[in-house]
């Protein structure tokens, strides 16, 4: 347990790099928490938004000082599940809006020409407005053809890394691996970028897969009121 971890404060993390972006950097090159049942407070990336980010053994919880650290231990989180026990969860978020538990998900960007194009007619997509709710810099793509309702988000998301979220045009033919590829020619060359998927929509997992995602942690967000 490490309940005074704050941003920067650990030996190695830069200033300007949240400890979740961080940790999810290097778990994107095969380097995890160690597997000890511990768990680590760290800082909101984003002002409202809270969350439980989970690996094998080893869990983080940014939470605003709102809470003590008191109030936080005594609920019982630990890096074997307990730091996602619905009931930790629900305590933290008050009677705010809490999300589904999801899959964290990281590859690398290919860039080169982008397969997709900015489509600012998509921005008010529900799944582009559910975006903007918990992430910054929401930027809408999709392809060219306007009748094309295909949309890729493109955030600051988890940890302050770039976020990645995708709906295919059910009218259309496209594969949700290809749809995944395109977008991340939209991501620089070997730039770390991360997606949230639910374990249920075992569509949309197996497209992440497909296109080279890797399993690495699960993460549940919530806007707390307290």
């Amino acid at each position: 347990m490490d309940l005074a971890g704050r941003p920067g404060d650990a030996a190695g993390l830069m200033d300007d790099v949240h400890p979740i972006g961080e940790v999810l950097s290097r778990a994107a090159g095969g380097d995890f928490p160690a597997v000890d049942g511990g768990w680590r407070r760290v800082e909101p990336w984003r002002p409202g938004v809270e969350g439980v980010v989970a690996f094998t053994g080893h869990a983080y919880l940014a939470v605003d000082d709102e809470i003590s650290d008191g109030t936080l231990s005594a609920l019982g989180p630990d890096g074997f599940g307990g730091a996602s026990n619905p009931r930790l969860v629900s305590r933290l978020a008050g009677s705010g809006w809490i999300d589904a538990l999801d899959i964290v998900l990281v590859a690398r960007g290919i860039g080169g020409e982008p397969a997709l194009v900015p489509r600012s007619d998509l921005r008010n997509h529900p799944r582009a407005e559910h975006a903007t709710s918990v992430r910054s810099d929401v930027a809408t793509y999709g392809y060219a053809a306007p009748d094309d309702h295909t949309l890729v988000t493109l955030s600051t998301g988890l940890g302050g890394l770039l976020e990645l979220g995708l709906e295919t045009d059910p009218a259309k033919e496209h594969a949700g691996a290809d749809v995944v590829r395109d977008a991340l020619t939209l991501v620089a060359q070997d730039e770390v970028v991360v997606a949230a998927c639910a374990p249920g929509n075992a569509r949309a997992l197996r497209a992440f897969l497909s296109a080279g995602f890797e399993p690495v942690a699960s993460v549940q967000l919530w806007r707390p009121e307290r």
